[in-house]
């Protein structure tokens, strides 16, 4: 597809449009880049660079280190099937392979796991790599592997490296990527070699990405200058244990063996710990100074993961299991799409791993997903078991204030030394800059450092009496799971090998970070699910939500929850297990608080009550049917709402109008639906005028400017006496976001009329709104100018998928290079259906506008019993390379629901085949 238009219709074209189709798009790639080179060299540099950078997939190549012959097929969309017969010889040749399609990306994010992105694309990134120099993944990657990994685990990784490097082996970058040609006309920069390191730091990445509720604990301690504690525990329900069921039910925590037990065992308290007296907890005036310390904290951890495509906000999965005695096949039945922001490419790189023969020499055969520079599979199925994956969302992250005295800090009266070290940055184009990282005694690196307003922080912050003396102010430190040495590159390969459910939980134990949910299933017929993960167990009055004081030992994290004692479940009574990122266990049931801001059951019970709904009509579940709740995009925040706005009286008739398109909705939100436009409008013109609009700047969109009182913790601000203040947040993380934490929100206070948060002053154009009533009136009114100025006046050529549009970017050049190469690397936009907290994920954020910012990364569903009939997608492609056939190929199918065909015996392999590569010792 040609950049920047909207998706193809999926037709095959003829070998005559196909050769007009290349022609064309070298002729593009001559046009544009001869603006780089000169006229006279820009010709012969762009198509030499495009076609020498392709991977060569037919005949034969010679790779030293190699014991034996290796086959590469690969198939009609170019994901690669490797067969070896040795376990040295398979991962040597993933390395080789990943590298072949995907080395620009792999190269990227070591920079930025190692914070050296400076070095590739200069000093805009050098802020950057302060950050992730001061947290160090790379240095803790380095002794996870020096220390952690076990013997075998280093051996594939040192295969991997050497089959990366084997194909790095007397290339220049323009050789190996578009990207790298165009980079070579500002800086000299040159790959390095591949290290085993380089591959163990990716995980850090995505525990970061994956790190649970900092940015919640960031949000509500900003909330604390515009909001009142009753205020923000609105804006913070409970999680609805009543109404959305947990992922385990059968199971229970047993007080007296201390370890989580199948079935039974004794029901204890509530599980949850008071939050007085911790760090913030107890405020009710706002933190002033580290009001501003926290925004600016907020912007630093939110710019990093947007490096690789991905961010910590937002993110959800699906993924949920059925047992065979529910489905067509007599087998289980296992479904994934982990939802990520999208990026160009995919995080997901497909790919099947096969030993020609398993034995003790070669113990693999195992197909899925995993990362371009990984070796491996992270999510998928070898020949016994399949697994999935969702975020559990636990949190394995705090905040800590630091009292700094001197060139140290406090802890329990005494003043400590920090553990220091210098950090030196080279900038292409640029000076190095040297830094200091200063840590605790614990290892919590200090945040605050890493932006010269965040030095001193908390000059006017309220905290308990019992604090010490401000001072020079407070600093900000971090504890987090991923900053220790862990294991899980080992679990990665467990799991890979794993026959059954006892292998499978061995595997999990040696998951630390990031904490999954882990969904399983099995050729015997047994389904299961384990929370693995190192999880904190916090000090007594301390639930994680907010920053703590560091200046008493007492908060410190105690240890962390044993293996035996984490919730899990196999072969429950039900016949399936469901993980959304809902509550992991109900809180009356187990001990220990796992976090305070679990996802909130919208998307994990639509997905039980269309199982339960199957089940109960007698009906058996196919893989299609699985295929076809991954893309429900019913709107469950809309089925509490629109009857609401269907009963208010419109003045207005072209409002009337609108409104109209409400009557006889279904509710679902495909791309071309009018209503679903219109309502997601209203909904998001709800949240500003009852929320948005009463949140401190910090969390408002950037730009966007009010007349608010300068204290408001009462409501409606009062226009004798306001400021104006402008948002400070980029649009697609700000609040409210919008997501299914707003739908419970609103579910608490919709049958209030007379509600305070329903309340909204009057402005130039509009009268003060009292009651829901009135503030839905005037959000329909807001929502039909809002789209006649977006849409234009004819309802008629209103569509859902006109304002939900999805861009892919690529994420260096392509979001911050020349526009004339953002044109060659990106593509889009395309059209979707769904919504937020619908199980078709495709999330917007409702502060911020309609447009697509992250999605269902892939979509699978695996069929036990035959494992030839399973289902596979990509959002993007195998290929990084902007100009392959294999670069977007499958996103069209992607957005239109579609799975492939996901071929794993031989002889399914050997149909599928298009191209085959053998390498040779």
């Amino acid at each position: 597809m040609p950049p920047n238009t909207t998706a193809s219709s999926g037709q095959k074209p003829g070998k005559s449009g196909r050769k007009k189709g290349r022609k064309a798009r070298l002729f593009l790639i001559v046009l544009v880049l001869a603006l780089f080179g000169g006229v006279a060299y820009g010709g012969y540099w762009g198509v030499s660079t495009v076609r020498a950078s392709f991977p060569q997939t037919k005949g034969s190549l010679t790779l030293d280190g190699l014991s034996g012959p290796v086959d590469v097929k690969r198939d009609g969309n170019g994901i690669p099937q490797i067969y070896a017969s040795s376990d040295e010889d398979l991962f040597m040749a993933q390395g080789y392979v990943q590298a072949q399609d995907r080395f620009y990306e792999m190269d990227v994010r070591r920079h930025m796991t190692s914070g050296r992105l400076s070095e590739m694309f200069g000093s805009g990134q050098v802020k950057n790599d302060e950050f992730l120099r001061t947290m160090g993944w790379d240095r803790v990657a380095k002794e996870e592997y020096d220390k952690k990994l076990s013997a075998s685990t280093k051996k594939y990784l040192q295969a991997y490296a050497k089959g990366v490097n084997a194909y790095l082996k007397g290339k220049d970058g323009k050789d190996i990527s578009l990207e790298y040609a165009a980079l070579g006309f500002t800086n000299d920069y040159q790959p390095q070699e591949w290290t085993p390191v380089d591959s163990v730091a990716w995980l850090k990445a995505m525990a970061w990405d994956l790190r649970g509720n900092m940015q919640d604990e960031i949000d509500r301690s900003l909330m604390t200058s515009r909001l009142g504690p009753k205020q923000i525990a609105d804006l913070y329900p409970e999680y609805p244990y009543s109404r959305n069921k947990t992922i385990t039910q059968e199971g229970q925590y047993d007080s007296v063996t201390g370890s989580y037990v199948q079935g039974g065992g004794t029901t204890l308290g509530s599980g949850t710990q008071s939050t007085a007296g911790t760090g913030l907890a107890g405020n009710t005036t706002a933190p002033g100074g580290l009001q501003s310390q926290l925004s600016k904290l907020y912007n630093v951890l939110d710019n990093v993961p947007t490096a690789v495509g991905v961010n910590g906000n937002g993110i959800g999965s699906n993924s949920w299991v059925v047992a065979g005695k529910y489905t067509i096949t007599g087998k289980p039945l296992l479904a994934n799409d982990p939802h990520l922001s999208a990026s160009l490419p995919s995080v997901w790189y497909q790919m099947g791993l096969h030993c020609t023969s398993v034995s003790s020499k070669c113990q693999y055969d195992v197909s899925g997903y995993t990362f371009a520079g990984m070796p491996g599979v992270v999510i998928g199925h070898n020949q016994d078991i399949a697994w999935g994956m969702t975020n559990s969302g636990v949190d394995v992250t705090d905040l800590y204030l630091e009292k700094i005295t001197g060139e140290g800090y406090e802890r329990d009266g005494k003043v400590l030394p920090f553990t220091t070290r210098r950090e030196t940055i080279k900038v292409a184009g640029g000076a190095d800059k040297t830094i200091v990282v200063r840590e605790t005694k614990d290892g919590m690196p200090l945040l605050s450092d890493r932006d010269d307003e965040l030095v001193k922080v908390g000059k006017k912050a309220t905290v308990d009496s019992g604090a010490p003396d401000r001072g020079d102010g407070y600093a900000i430190a971090l504890r987090w799971t991923a900053l220790d040495p862990g294991n899980s590159m080992d679990a990665v390969f467990q799991l890979d090998r794993a026959s059954n459910w006892t292998e499978f939980r061995t595997a999990a134990a040696s998951f630390d970070v990031p904490s999954q949910n882990l969904i399983y299933a099995d050729t015997n017929n047994h389904i299961g699910y384990q929370l693995p993960g190192k999880i904190p167990i916090r000090a007594k009055g301390d639930d994680g939500s907010l920053p703590s004081p560091g200046w008493d030992s007492k908060y410190k994290w105690t240890g962390y929850i044993k293996q035996s004692e984490l919730p899990y479940e196999y072969d429950p009574k039900r016949g399936y297990i469901v993980t959304a990122n809902q509550a992991v266990v109900d809180k009356d049931k187990y001990p220990y608080t796992l976090t305070t801001d679990w996802g909130y059951g919208t998307r994990s019970q639509r997905i039980t009550d269309l199982i339960e709904a199957k089940i109960k009509g007698g009906g058996k579940i196919s893989t299609d049917d699985m295929r076809q709740m991954q893309l429900d995009d019913s709107s469950e925040i809309a089925k509490l709402i629109v009857p609401k706005l269907l009963k208010i009286d419109v003045a207005d008739k072209n409002v009337r109008d609108a409104q109209k398109l409400l009557e006889g909705w279904d509710y679902t939100q495909d791309a071309d639906s009018a209503a679903a436009a219109y309502f997601n409008a209203t909904w998001r013109n709800i949240l500003k005028l009852a929320f948005g609009n009463k949140l401190p700047k910090e969390l408002r969109v950037k730009g966007q400017c009010l007349n608010v009182a300068p204290v408001d913790t009462t409501g409606p601000a009062d226009e004798n006496q306001t400021v104006r203040e402008c948002g400070q947040r980029e649009a697609d993380q700000s609040q409210p976001d919008g997501g299914d934490r707003w739908f419970e929100v609103v579910r608490k206070i919709i049958d209030d009329p007379n509600n305070d948060w329903w309340k909204a002053p009057k402005t130039r154009l509009d009268k003060a709104a009292d009651n829901r009533d009135e503030l839905f009136a005037r959000a329909m009114k807001d929502a039909r100018w809002e789209l006649t100025a977006k849409l234009g006046k004819d309802m008629d050529t209103w569509s859902w998928g006109r304002l939900h549009r999805l861009f892919l970017k690529n994420q260096t050049l392509g979001t911050e290079g020349p526009g004339v190469l953002q044109y060659m690397l990106n593509r889009g936009p395309w059209k979707l259906g769904g919504g937020e907290a619908t199980v078709n994920a495709t999330g917007w954020n409702a502060a911020g506008g309609y447009g697509v910012v992250w999605v269902p990364s892939m979509r699978m569903v695996v069929n036990l019993d035959d494992f030839d009939k399973s289902k596979w997608i990509n959002l993007s492609g195998a290929s990084g390379h902007a100009y392959s056939a294999h670069y977007t190929d499958q996103t069209d199918k992607w957005a239109k629901g579609e799975l492939l065909p996901w071929s794993f015996s031989g002889k399914a392999v050997d149909k599928s085949t298009s191209d085959t590569l053998v390498l040779k010792p």
